[in-house]
């Protein structure tokens, strides 16, 4: 975002024929801005606080045309729902489906945790639905949420913190901590856990880009993924002789009997996985 102190301001002009007929414009490092008002007073006044801030020395935005203490507001209302939701639109094209599934979960995981102090929600797998379902699945933005959802959206955008929250290290915590958690409060595993804080560190990395941070917040933070005991139970591990077994009931199924036996054969005996025996070919 290039901010330049080279901001010039034209008449208003009055273009009869459109709706709103009174047209601001002004220029910021030779870049043509405007906006247009239905009154001439609108016109007038907005024009004039722009001048004002241009007179005190405030530098304006290369883009969007505003000044340094518009942005700065505008950021501030700006809630990390908003940054998330925003985020998703922007990477979803070129993002392939299951970083889109990882995505969806880091955030619907994250998002009910950086909440304002107390706000909890009353059914938080509704929630969480909600958020991994519709509002970070770009795909089901075709169509209106039910309506169970959209009280749940609704009261996740009233709640959620504003972006400027997420420079506090307590608040990061907050966020790193429910990474650590499943939705019946068990603990998840580690490997889970950096996959989230990997998305959570991306989305910030972009939130650092739009002038949000001077640099990501999540640097400052020592965290470690939770230490979770992930050893199999050998008795609920089939030996290779109830394995056979186990096959040779499934190919005795009607139907895909048979083509099973060989799917859950290769994933046992050849160690592959689901997707590598499905594209399996003769050749």
């Amino acid at each position: 975002m290039a901010m330049s102190y080279n901001v010039r301001f034209w008449d208003i002009r009055e273009r009869s024929d459109r709706r709103k007929p009174f047209q601001i414009r002004w220029t910021v490092n030779g870049c043509e801005k405007s906006a247009s008002f239905i009154t001439f007073a609108l016109a007038d006044s907005r024009r004039a606080k722009l001048m004002t801030a241009a007179r005190e020395g405030e530098p304006f935005d290369e883009h969007t045309g505003l000044p340094a203490s518009e942005l700065r507001a505008i950021k501030q209302r700006t809630t990390w729902y908003d940054l998330a939701h925003e985020y998703i639109e922007q990477r979803w094209e070129r993002t392939p489906g299951n970083t889109r599934r990882t995505l969806a979960d880091a955030f619907a995981t994250i998002t009910p945790a950086l909440v304002h102090p107390g706000a909890t929600y009353s059914d938080p797998r509704v929630l969480r639905r909600a958020l991994y379902s519709w509002a970070f699945n770009k795909n089901a933005w075709q169509r209106e949420p039910d309506e169970e959802w959209l009280h749940a959206l609704d009261w996740m955008k009233r709640n959620s913190l504003p972006v400027s929250a997420l420079a506090d290290a307590d608040v990061l915590r907050r966020a790193l901590d429910a990474m650590c958690r499943k939705l019946d409060g068990k603990a998840a595993a580690a490997k889970t856990a950096r996959r989230k804080r990997a998305a959570f560190n991306e989305a910030l990395n972009a939130a650092v880009e739009k002038r949000y941070f001077a640099e990501n917040p999540l640097n400052g933070i020592r965290w470690n993924a939770p230490a979770v005991n992930e050893e199999v139970d050998p008795a609920a591990v089939p030996n290779p002789a109830q394995v056979l077994r186990l096959l040779e009931a499934v190919a005795g199924q009607s139907g895909r009997g048979r083509h099973l036996e060989a799917f859950f054969g290769c994933m046992y005996f050849a160690a592959m996985r689901p997707a590598e025996v499905i594209h399996l070919r003769i050749e």
